[in-house]
């Protein structure tokens, strides 16, 4: 069994696909919008085929995006060397994005950082 994709609600559908694209190397499909209901969504491929679908719809409403909460939290990404984890966490600090933490290795062995990208949404880099 694998995770077929997630799915992640945002308010800037082009932002956030531009925001993976530039910072993960996403390969988004074309979009798919639905007139009748206002829905659109890109799904964004990664390189090992991880695929995660964004999607926006105008009636949902922006609620408190808390670093600590029930539910689910952040994204991984696995960049493959602390050296990648580095330059990716310091080319994200130039671009003005928050660092969380890191880079780091915590108590159970990862080497990592975390970041708040877009909308506010947890983004933790591994290597």
């Amino acid at each position: 069994m694998r995770i077929e994709h997630i799915a992640l609600y945002v308010q800037d559908l082009e932002g956030a696909k531009d925001f993976f694209v530039k910072y993960f190397d996403a390969c988004p499909n074309d979009k798919y919008h639905n007139p009748k209901t206002g829905f659109s969504s890109y799904f964004l491929t990664f390189e090992d085929g991880t695929r995660l679908e964004i999607m926006h719809l105008p009636e949902i409403q922006e609620s408190e995006n808390a670093h600590a909460r029930m539910g689910y939290i952040h994204i991984a990404f696995s960049v493959g060397s602390r050296q990648k984890v580095d330059t990716l966490t310091n080319r994200f600090r130039d671009d003005g994005y928050r660092i969380l933490s890191g880079p780091r290795t915590t108590g159970d062995g990862y080497y990592e950082s975390c970041i708040l990208g877009f909308e506010g949404n947890q983004i933790e880099i591994t290597e």
